[in-house]
């Protein structure tokens, strides 16, 4: 089916009070962590075998073969760089739809299950093929579902790509597109400066560490040592040495430059919600859309937030705004979607 430009609806997005005494960019950004040290539940486990003979893993609110869910709305998740289902927004927002009725799913990118996937290729910012490949699935086995997809962070450029690459068939009916570093040269330098070097100490910490445990098949693929692994300092380094050779690019700023997703936001013809947090420690103004965005996009740019942090209420009881702003957003939007008190 063709898919056509349509208007956003345009719901009214909750407001956004940071919690009180919680309002600087890290605290709201580390703050998660500390509050949700543990999935809000047990999800339902699939895999995903992918053309090239590798594996994807789908962490599903429930069995979605339960004749019950049939006709549930979908809310579909991608997570952000090195995140899994045990991310405290993965599973809460996953939680949140679900308690309002839709059955929720997210895709972990290759490598981000807690094993080392069985090819040398991984996840990128650019990387839609797996995407399509899921969401192909998703389609097939529920056909007539309302579906929403949200991609976090490095998710969510990826998701922008996505809906630009396959703007005649996206195989979903609205996108959300949280704390997307649009602009990935210029993020990459962010994160590399200030306090923000210790969110890129903890990344390139877990990519080392699954580099390590696929060396063998990454050596096959790439030119590659683990003491060149050993020293690395940076993302951009990381990059430079891994991701851009074992996926086609010539180096970091090559891979940067065709991947972000600044200069195609105008190209989505899907309803998208966007939203960026204007003291978002890993990235600055330049992932902020300058151009005339199209109709099909609801940008909300919100002072506070921190990197997928939004969290309100106080320092003590955190509330988290996404878990309660998207499900309310979009409720509207899908025709099946209710309260769920089980």
């Amino acid at each position: 089916m063709r898919n056509t430009p349509q208007t956003m609806n345009k719901t009214t997005l909750l407001p956004f009070q940071p919690a009180s005494g919680a309002a600087a960019p890290h605290i709201q950004t580390l703050l998660p962590r500390w509050a949700r040290r543990h999935p809000l539940f047990s999800p339902h486990w699939e895999t995903l075998t992918t053309p090239d003979d590798d594996v994807l893993s789908l962490a599903w609110s429930e069995d979605p073969n339960q004749p019950d869910v049939q006709t549930k709305p979908l809310f579909i998740l991608f997570h952000g760089l090195e995140g899994s289902f045990h991310s405290p927004y993965a599973n809460g927002l996953m939680h949140a739809f679900a308690q309002q009725g839709w059955l929720s799913v997210m895709m972990h990118f290759r490598g981000c299950d807690g094993q080392p996937n069985r090819q040398a290729r991984a996840y990128h910012s650019g990387e839609t093929s797996d995407p399509r490949h899921f969401l192909t699935h998703i389609q097939q086995r529920f056909p007539s579902n309302y579906k929403m997809v949200t991609g976090v962070s490095l998710g969510g450029n990826m998701l922008a790509n996505y809906l630009v690459e396959f703007a005649d068939d996206p195989l979903v009916d609205n996108a959300t597109i949280i704390s997307a570093p649009f602009d990935l040269s210029d993020s990459s330098g962010r994160i590399n400066r200030g306090f923000s070097r210790i969110y890129q100490a903890y990344l390139l910490r877990s990519l080392k560490q699954n580099a390590y445990r696929k060396f063998e098949t990454l050596q096959q693929a790439i030119p590659l040592s683990q003491p060149s692994i050993r020293q690395l300092k940076t993302l951009q380094q990381f990059d430079d040495l891994i991701t851009a050779p074992l996926h086609g690019f010539n180096n970091a700023q090559d891979y940067y430059q065709r991947c972000s997703a600044i200069s195609k936001l105008g190209q989505i013809r899907l309803p998208t919600l966007i939203l960026h947090a204007q003291d978002d420690p890993f990235m600055t103004d330049a992932v902020i859309p300058t151009r005339p965005l199209p109709k099909t996009i609801d940008y909300q740019l919100l002072q506070h937030g921190g990197h997928v942090g939004f969290l309100s209420g106080t320092i003590s009881k955190p509330r988290f705004w996404l878990e309660e702003a998207l499900p309310r957003y979009y409720r509207a939007q899908s025709p099946n979607s209710s309260p769920n008190n089980n």
